[in-house]
């Protein structure tokens, strides 16, 4: 690719000139993910810019995490996040074959517990009533990048085994068993910080910035059957959300 220059005669600054050829050369696939880009004295000597207007929109792309830094190593281009949808229309699963991704489920618990406040009042019921959880971990060849943690009420949770959350979708199991089907939905999305187990099973550091998708289930008659949250890598995923009038 022939290498672009800055127009001093162009009103657009200067600023938003050397922005538009680091994206041009990252979105064509010349700077590839985690290649090193030219450090700012190199830019601000190619481009006849100062630094600190250099360092300026490295900053920013930074920020937007299109770029990463490595103390001592300089800036390198950030892999591009995968882009989820609302998990209203279709699960992460799903989502994730359908963009090509090899991906794979590892059940890590399915058991009857006893809810907590928070679970109970998720779906209506008494504190310490009996439940039954889920907890999966989904990966792709990059490795895990989600978490996801199911509750439902204890009726619905028979024939429902490890290696069957494994392969099968919940919601098909619950139909097929139940009859159950979804009337509504209520999600909610918030930015979080990894704890200790959330940082091991998804294999990053303790405080690692994470997105948190929590989703309530509602049958006929507005009664809740399920309570989910998924907890994705906020380095792996965005979430987009559509809404129709």
């Amino acid at each position: 690719m022939k290498d672009l220059t800055l127009d001093r005669n162009n009103p657009k600054p200067l600023y938003q000139q050397l922005r538009a050829v680091i994206e041009e050369k990252i979105d064509s696939g010349e700077w590839k993910p985690n290649d090193k880009i030219p450090s700012e004295n190199q830019l601000s000597a190619q481009y006849g810019l100062s630094r600190m207007t250099a360092r300026s929109v490295l900053l920013d792309l930074v920020k937007e995490e299109k770029l990463y830094r490595v103390q001592g190593k300089g800036t390198f281009v950030a892999e591009e996040k995968i882009e989820a949808q609302s998990l209203y229309y279709v699960g992460i699963r799903e989502q994730l074959e359908q963009m090509g991704y090899q991906v794979t489920t590892k059940t890590l618990e399915c058991k009857v517990v006893r809810s907590d406040h928070n679970v109970a009042k998720h779906l209506r019921l008494e504190e310490g009533t009996p439940i039954f959880m889920i907890k999966r971990v989904r990966s792709i060849s990059e490795g895990p990048v989600s978490l996801h943690l199911t509750y439902i009420p204890l009726k619905y949770s028979e024939g429902i085994t490890p290696e069957l959350m494994e392969t099968e979708q919940l919601c098909v199991v619950l139909n097929q068993n139940y009859g159950l089907q979804r009337k509504r939905m209520s999600e909610t999305l918030e930015s979080v910080a990894a704890d200790k187990e959330e940082a091991e099973l998804l294999n990053v550091k303790r405080g690692h910035p994470l997105l948190m998708l929590k989703d309530d289930l509602f049958s006929e008659g507005d009664i809740p059957y399920e309570y989910t949250k998924v907890i994705f890598r906020g380095d792996k995923f965005k979430i987009r959300l559509n809404f129709e009038q």
